[in-house]
């Protein structure tokens, strides 16, 4: 890990003010990037307005530590904001994070549409204004990496999150696409599934496993998908508590029928070939 420099970089993290978000751009700024720390300041369900404080305070401590960031803290939907914000500072964007979400947990009987629409346009709404702005500039220069921060909810299904399953598994599908369209441009692209102890979590981890699943554990491999080395594009990785691995999709060997009756089930479920 400690080859990996990213001197001449520009790395935008969106959500960084806290947990992972706040881990990755430490990291990042730790091994020579310029870091813009993006963060509304709201809380995880995407209330209580705005605050610049947690933004500020992960730049006062990349600065501390002789490294270069500057704050900013729009909503993720205002991308084009947000990537100027890098072009104007530093006068480039090598790296985007999509980091930022927010939780909206309830069964599914009781989800209102509000639940949901602001759960998706934070997560995948975001993820896309952002993305849409950073691209004209890694197109450019034929050069970027895009890493989209999924979940296990969104692979494995999550009870009471059918709104932010549906967002992440949602960030799989377009970090795939943009992988095909980004190959020509030199623009990698992979969906990062983390496992870490966070505000995001806490509610659902036990708090022994809150502790012992930190956020830098994962770390690592975000940084190593923001890296020039980083060949592998349309991946879905896996990290927690120093486990790394990747997720990948296998088709049934499948029944070429006539007439397609119930009989058949077990054997379109099979996976022996």
């Amino acid at each position: 890990m400690h080859a990996l420099r990213f001197e001449g970089r520009v790395v935008l993290v969106t959500g960084a003010g806290r947990g992972l978000g706040r881990s990755y751009a430490l990291e990042f700024a730790k091994r020579g990037a310029k870091v813009i720390v993006n963060d509304l300041g709201g809380d995880r369900h995407g209330q209580s307005g705005s605050s610049n404080c947690a933004a500020d305070e992960v730049v006062k401590e990349i600065k501390a530590c002789g490294g270069q960031a500057v704050a900013n803290y729009d909503s993720v939907e205002q991308g084009e904001s947000i990537v100027q914000t890098a072009i104007k500072n530093y006068g480039r964007i090598d790296v985007v994070v999509n980091n930022a979400g927010i939780l909206r947990d309830t069964s599914f009987a009781k989800m209102s549409e509000l639940d949901w629409d602001l759960v998706i346009k934070v997560h995948l709404k975001g993820a896309f204004s952002v993305t849409k702005a950073a691209w004209p500039y890694m197109r450019e220069r034929k050069y970027g990496r895009l890493v989209f921060i999924s979940s296990n909810s969104g692979i494995y299904g999550s009870f009471g999150q059918a709104n932010y399953a549906a967002a992440k598994m949602a960030l799989i599908g377009l970090s795939k696409t943009l992988a095909l369209e980004g190959q020509k441009y030199n623009i990698i692209s992979n969906a990062l599934v983390p496992t870490a102890g966070s505000r995001m979590t806490e509610t659902i981890m036990p708090d022994d496993l809150v502790k012992a699943f930190k956020p830098e554990f994962v770390t690592p491999l975000c940084i190593y998908l923001g890296h020039e080395n980083c060949s592998s594009t349309g991946r879905i990785f896996e990290a927690g508590a120093g486990w790394y691995g990747t997720v990948e999709s296998y088709r049934s060997a499948g029944l070429v029928i006539s007439n397609a009756i119930a009989e058949d089930g077990k054997s379109i479920l099979s996976f022996n070939y």
